[in-house]
């Protein structure tokens, strides 16, 4: 039996499949967008290589790893009968990741975040009524909780709807919180809310980039639109990643619901300006609160216009709000079932803002090796007890 993981292909996903390839001896079945095994393959690969080389990654794809090739969604994941039915089968555990982060547009989450959602619980449902489901663990957002202003939330009052949202990405993940509580109430389920994730507090490394774009713009700019004695809630992904592969084993976790963020601990504008500032040898900016509203009109202006202006400013336009809500999630549960802290973002912010701009905010990804002929799916399925 294996645990079924949508999103592996993704920036969160990769990690929580690196930490069960390394931390466990579960199977895993993959559901991966791709016209051919080999294309499958090798995305996965592209993921992944952040994490391990070839040979470890190669060895695992024979022996831990079923790659489904399927949309998330299509009905059935756009499966044959057979492999649909291969897949309700086989598994006995589910970890949804997966998700549309656009925040701009509605129609991509919509479908990806409520139709994707429910085309994983339709497969719950059936491994559920099949041979009993071990445990449904959805990946959710902190953003559930909609507008809030200079406020510690806490994970059982997060949600309350009649507070507006800031964008769709916020609103269909709340509304998919929704449905697994509401489709499956007999299943062992965790919520799991990740604050802003934003780089590896154990490497300089990353493969994504958005935040990344915005930090490094801003980190440039001699003066900020901010307060700066307001917190920003940053965690980086290796404890986002690692609280999610942990509690999703764990027998018995403590409660159905957990914020991934840095909670009260969150670090202010001036502490994170000033590290950054200390790091790179340079005065730190300086703060005027009142620039927020004419640099939100100047954002709203440029944003998808004037080339690479325009895109900046796009992108700008997304996280903004987000950044000037000095608002904070309690983690006190996860502090308390991980036994520690995450990381500040103090303490790695120049590694990652030194790689990204070195790298142009491209990451250097390795070619599947071309001397490696493809496996046949036939001899992958024989590695994995079905």
């Amino acid at each position: 039996m294996a645990i079924f993981i949508t999103g592996a292909t993704g920036y969160i996903g990769a990690h929580v499949v690196a930490n069960l390839l390394e931390e466990s001896n579960e199977l895993l079945n993959l559901l991966v967008r791709a016209k051919s095994e080999q294309e499958g393959r090798e995305r996965l690969w592209r993921a992944l290589q952040l994490h391990m080389d070839f040979p470890r990654f190669h060895s695992c794809l024979d022996s831990r790893m079923q790659i489904f090739r399927g949309d998330l969604t299509g009905a059935r994941f756009g499966l044959a009968d057979d492999e649909y039915r291969r897949l309700v089968h086989t598994t006995d555990s589910i970890i949804h990741c997966a998700a549309s982060l656009n925040r701009k547009s509605e129609k991509s989450c919509m479908n990806v975040n409520l139709r994707g959602t429910l085309q994983v619980i339709e497969l719950a449902m059936g491994a559920r009524d099949h041979h009993g489901l071990r445990r449904f663990s959805h990946v959710s957002t902190v953003a559930v909780a909609g507008q809030r202003q200079s406020e510690v939330v806490r994970e059982d009052s997060a949600i309350d709807w009649e507070r507006s949202d800031y964008d769709p990405y916020a609103r269909t993940k709340k509304f998919s919180e929704y449905m697994v509580n509401e489709l499956l109430p007999d299943v062992s389920r965790i919520i799991f809310r990740p604050s802003i994730v934003l780089g590896d507090s154990r490497r300089p490394e990353t493969n994504q980039f958005e935040m990344v774009k915005a930090f490094v713009f801003l980190a440039n700019l001699p003066a900020l639109p901010f307060r700066p004695e307001d917190r920003v809630d940053i965690v980086p992904v290796n404890y986002v990643a690692g609280a999610i592969s942990k509690l999703h084993q764990k027998e018995n976790p403590a409660h159905e619901i957990y914020h991934l963020s840095s909670g009260v601990d969150s670090e202010t504008y001036l502490q994170l300006t000033r590290a950054l500032a200390e790091a790179q040898g340079k005065s730190a900016p300086v703060f005027v609160p009142a620039l927020e509203r004419s640099t939100s009109g100047m954002v709203n202006f440029f944003a998808g216009r004037f080339g690479k202006a325009g895109k900046l400013a796009t992108l700008l336009k997304v996280f903004l709000p987000y950044l000037t809500w000095n608002t904070v999630f309690d983690n006190s549960r996860v502090i308390a079932e991980m036994e520690c802290k995450p990381a500040p973002f103090s303490q790695y912010c120049f590694p990652l803002l030194k790689f990204t701009r070195d790298h142009h905010f491209v990451y250097p990804y390795q070619d599947w090796p071309p001397a490696t002929a493809p496996a046949t799916q036939q001899s992958a399925s024989e590695e994995i007890p079905r």
